[in-house]
């Protein structure tokens, strides 16, 4: 807890630089072992609460994608990935604002395409069908909802438009959806906004978008996505590669780019170990 308070303090610092004293949203990237260290201990969850609220940071999402260079379990196909996020889920229901009553966490997109074959596949059925109803479970018991997005990537089971509707048909789609990185979707889906309409079409939530390469043309995506009368998604993330000065650049750059598209920012997201 010390080392993610420590990160937490140089991220704040470099993010303060650029954005003043006012309350700043984050979205927290916790390891598997500090995650379940978290879920295990309500004492350490106050104290991050309280570590956090001290530096006027507020948190509505959380990321469960693998950390690099971390312990995470690999994929959907391992029972470990039910238990972190419904662990991420726990502790993000305590670290939610005390107006709000739901929250996201984003995670992978079930596993590598090549290694799901049908035993994998049964196994991320079960385990997705295991995250439903702890999700439901977490809801009924505290009174806050939090929703997991799964994220299309190259290489991935959740890839294409089609893959991703595909695999996800029959999942549970009030507590589950997907997180579309924006600059993986304008790199690699031939029709951007035709391939939103088809997920969003066959019934699934974009949970989250996320921004991790401002220097692409991400802003008639996200119009489309936040179109006034089709809202598609509830969380914006901000989550690019580099030093905490450049990310804080980078996010100075992202929130006067929505300013001017007249969006209103949810989340202004920093990374934490």
């Amino acid at each position: 807890m010390s080392a993610a308070v420590e990160r937490l303090d140089a991220t704040n610092t470099a993010l303060r630089g650029h954005f003043g004293t006012g309350t700043l949203n984050v979205a927290l990237r916790l390891s598997y072992r500090l995650a379940s260290a978290l879920a295990d201990g309500s004492r350490a969850r106050t104290r991050l609460r309280t570590e956090l609220d001290a530096r006027g940071l507020e948190v509505v999402t959380l990321s469960g994608a693998p950390c690099p260079d971390g312990d995470d379990p690999a994929d959907w196909s391992d029972p470990a990935r039910v238990r972190h996020t419904l662990d991420l889920a726990r502790i993000l229901v305590d670290l939610l604002p005390f107006e709000e009553v739901r929250g996201a966490i984003a995670t992978c997109g079930l596993g590598r395409a090549d290694d799901w074959d049908d035993e994998h596949r049964k196994a991320g059925a079960r385990h997705l069908s295991r995250l439903s109803g702890g999700l439901a479970d977490l809801a009924w018991r505290v009174g806050r909802a939090v929703r997991a997005g799964f994220q299309p990537a190259p290489g991935k089971v959740l890839d294409s438009p089609e893959q991703t509707v595909a695999a996800l048909t029959r999942i549970d789609k009030d507590r589950l959806g997907v997180c579309l990185d924006l600059a993986t979707v304008l790199r690699d889906w031939p029709g951007p906004e035709a391939g939103i309409d088809r997920i969003t079409d066959a019934g699934l939530s974009v949970i989250t978008a996320r921004i991790t390469d401002p220097a692409v043309a991400w802003q008639p995506l996200l119009r489309h996505l936040l179109a006034a009368d089709t809202a598609r998604t509830e969380y914006v993330d901000v989550d690019v590669p580099g030093t905490d000065e450049q990310r804080g650049t980078a996010l100075a750059y992202v929130l006067d780019e929505l300013t001017a598209l007249g969006l209103v920012p949810e989340q202004q997201p920093c990374t934490a170990p």
